[in-house]
């Protein structure tokens, strides 16, 4: 009883996180970005919470595999199993569903980038018609095409504009290699891409946080009682922590659901640019809740002790934070 008290307490927890986690502050300001200075992120509360987050994360994987004993758990592990054939069918079909939205917005891969030229309309409905075809050939094509208009994109803003959408390249690479030798390397990268993302994203809180301010004030986004300057650096850090236990490979099932639910509450907030924003996303959740973590073999499990896990995702994930916001900083 105590065990399924303790996992509700934690979904919940994750559930009523902050509804800006996971929001692309560009869709939703027109305030210029103005970086902060390294001083003010690694602000005292910033440390507090990094040490926290690491402190946690290193018990999390010794925690999850007795969470899942749970009989009620394991039931529904065992049942999304029986699922996994579909993963690849819910990736293709999604991602043409996820592009006609947006070319119905006049838009694609995410609301700021708009279609301004004939090619890429026609290029954009080829590709979305090759995708429907029930053929792994006509697969690869649609895929190639969305590839060229993703460089294309990525050549008029920039690779750092673009770094917050790499999981497309991670869905293109799926479709690519289906029915080949390197098929079972699909839903990895598939996990590492989205996970980048969206630690990148979550770095662009901590450095831009008048951005994030502005879309609190505007948009009405609570704040549960703390100071919006808080409330920001939280909010990076849940976004954060979810990427990096994405390529990690740890809580991912349980994550999707509830990072689905999050996905959900901002919609109520943000409406239609939300929607067209993170459709693809919620295909991509949809297929980490039907996959689970059985093809993948995090890294933590090259170290055999308790504590060597322990030490190794504690040192690690401060050092991946590290990492994220030098290199962020220093391109910003």
């Amino acid at each position: 009883m105590k065990k399924n008290i303790w996992l509700y307490v934690i979904m919940i927890g994750i559930m009523f996180s902050p509804v800006l986690t996971n929001a692309h502050v560009k869709w939703f300001t027109d305030v210029p970005p103005q970086k902060e200075s390294i001083e003010n992120i690694l602000s005292p509360l910033f440390m507090s919470l990094a040490l926290l987050a690491a402190l946690v994360l290193s018990v999390l994987p010794q925690l999850l595999p007795k969470l899942m004993k749970i009989p009620f758990a394991s039931k529904i592990d065992l049942k999304l199993d029986e699922y996994r054939h579909y993963s690849r069918h819910i990736l293709k079909y999604g991602t043409a569903l996820a592009l006609i939205i947006q070319v119905f917005s006049g838009t694609i891969f995410a609301p700021e980038f708009v279609l301004d030229g004939l090619w890429e309309t026609i290029a954009i409905w080829i590709a979305i018609i090759l995708l429907c075809v029930p053929n792994h050939y006509a697969t690869k094509l649609g895929s190639g095409i969305l590839a060229i208009l993703f460089f294309y994109v990525l050549s008029k803003v920039g690779l750092f504009h673009m770094l917050d959408y790499g999981f497309y390249l991670a869905i293109i690479f799926v479709l690519l290699i289906g029915k080949t030798r390197l098929e079972n390397w699909g839903f990895p990268f598939l996990y590492l891409g989205t996970g980048l993302s969206l630690c990148w994203v979550a770095v662009e809180k901590w450095v831009y946080p008048a951005m994030s301010a502005d879309i609190i004030q505007n948009h009405g986004v609570p704040t549960f009682g703390f100071s919006p300057t808080a409330f920001i650096v939280m909010a990076a850090f849940i976004e954060f922590i979810v990427g990096y236990l994405l390529v990690v490979g740890i809580l991912n099932r349980i994550l999707s659901v509830v990072l689905t639910l999050i996905f959900i509450s901002t919609t109520m907030l943000f409406g239609t640019t939300e929607i067209i924003g993170h459709f693809m996303i919620h295909v991509v959740l949809v297929i980490f809740i039907i996959e689970g973590v059985s093809f993948y073999k995090p890294p933590i499990r090259i170290h055999k002790t308790v504590v060597d896990q322990m030490v190794f995702v504690f040192l690690n994930f401060l050092f991946v934070l590290a990492t994220f916001i030098l290199i962020y900083y220093r391109f910003a």
